[in-house]
């Protein structure tokens, strides 16, 4: 659509927080391979280092040491032996999803992530985490930026107009949903903009939108979206259904481990267990693991990521369809949703669950409840809250090199319910 805006406007719901950078592994059209599978290298080196903070133990291999620490300390605490982490898949190129700040002057932007404890830019654009193509993205939006006189957002003066860049790749199609964050009431101040992003990138763009972010916040995205071009959702398979993200959805970073993750759990699931789970997203857990289930409660309080759910659902076999009942809302509000079920899957935030939902886990907890934990120091709260009964105990921890040279680790904890004589 040259020069035209869908009027489709799209609520945000939870606050969506300045996050880390994301992204994953392919070969997009920019031209440059987007990963290697071979073990971390001590080898590697980025010209953005110092001071981009974005990898703070770059070319480190394996989990920090200090999760590492503190994983060993829960499972011998537990009766576990040592936790070993599951490897990253790719030591270069393997973040398909990235938010750049955009800030600087008219002519001039500077696009990346910024210098600790400042709003002052670092420009990345030869980042060797993300893929090439959120690279080759960033670098066509610059231009585009320059050429149509497109001011830079000043965090002090709270003017200019071009806030963040949002980015998402495709895996099947190679190609980049791509979303500018502006301080703008209506689209028609980046028409030009739009107009050279589209032309430039061809058939790298999925799809192209604008989100509209006036508040004097750190705050990335605001409350509304309006597609220019291109379809509403980029589409993921982990080994079953369609996963379907809105621009809106939160949706990992890595995803040739976060399918490491999916597989992991789905061997954890009996044929046939009646499955709930809580902080469900736009279903990337629960519609890859359906055709295992015979029913699946599905839980979640985004309106973004319930819009990629329905998507999802609505490419369903009526037969498949018909196991699943989504119950949105907060997951402390839904916690009776693991009642009468086999296994509970729970994916919170790096919070931790809810109290309610913790509670109630406790105190009727299921045969099985698989914890994905983002945030370690909340799931070693929460295993000692879960466990503190004696109605649950903690029987399993597999540990994922989800963002390798951060201090991040992705963790798997199995519990199972205790009979007692």
């Amino acid at each position: 659509m040259n020069g035209e805006f869908s009027s489709r406007r799209r609520p945000l719901g939870r606050a969506e927080r300045p996050a880390r950078r994301d992204g994953g592994q392919g070969r997009g059209r920019a031209g440059v391979s987007a990963g290697t599978s071979a073990g971390l290298s001590a080898g590697l080196s980025c010209s953005h280092r110092p001071p981009c903070p974005g990898c703070p133990r770059f070319a480190e291999p394996g989990i920090a040491p200090n999760a590492q620490s503190q994983l060993d300390a829960l499972a011998r605490a537990h009766g576990l032996p040592e936790v070993r982490a599951v490897p990253a898949a790719a030591e270069t190129g393997f973040r398909l999803r990235a938010r750049l700040s955009i800030r600087g002057h008219i002519g001039s932007p500077k696009l990346g992530l910024f210098e600790l404890g400042t709003h002052r830019v670092v420009h990345i654009p030869n980042c060797r985490v993300q893929h090439p193509l959120i690279n080759h993205v960033a670098a066509v939006v610059r231009r585009a930026l320059v050429e149509t006189n497109v001011s830079c957002y000043s965090d002090r003066a709270h003017l200019g107009l071009a806030r963040y860049l949002q980015v998402v790749i495709e895996r099947s199609s190679q190609s980049a949903q791509v979303v500018l964050v502006a301080n703008v009431s209506s689209p028609e101040p980046l028409a030009a903009c739009f107009d050279s992003i589209r032309e430039r990138l061809g058939r790298d763009l999925h799809s192209l939108w604008l989100n509209f972010n006036r508040e004097p916040t750190n705050t990335i995205l605001g409350p509304e979206f309006v597609q220019i071009s291109g379809p509403e959702s980029v589409v993921e398979h982990f080994g079953g259904a369609a996963v379907h993200y809105p621009p809106g959805a939160f949706g990992q970073s890595n995803l040739e481990v976060g399918a490491r993750i999916i597989e992991h759990l789905r061997e954890e699931i009996p044929n046939g267990a009646r499955v709930a789970e809580f902080y469900a997203g736009v279903g990337a857990i629960g519609l890859s693991i359906l055709q295992r289930t015979a029913s699946l409660r599905l839980n979640e309080l985004s309106p973004h990521s319930l819009h990629g759910l329905a998507l999802g659902l609505n490419g369903l076999e009526a037969t498949e369809r018909g196991k699943v009942e989504v119950v949105p809302g907060s997951a402390g509000s839904a916690s009776a949703m693991a009642e009468g079920v086999d296994v509970v899957i729970a994916d919170p935030p790096r919070k931790g669950l809810d109290g309610e939902l913790t509670r109630s886990l406790a105190e009727s907890p299921p045969e099985r409840l698989l914890y994905v934990s983002c945030g370690l120091e909340a799931f070693i709260a929460d295993t000692a809250r879960l466990t503190a009964s004696g109605r649950l105990r903690l029987i399993g921890l597999t540990a994922f090199n989800l963002l390798p040279y951060t201090e991040h680790v992705e963790t798997v904890g199995r519990f199972e319910r205790v009979y007692r004589k």
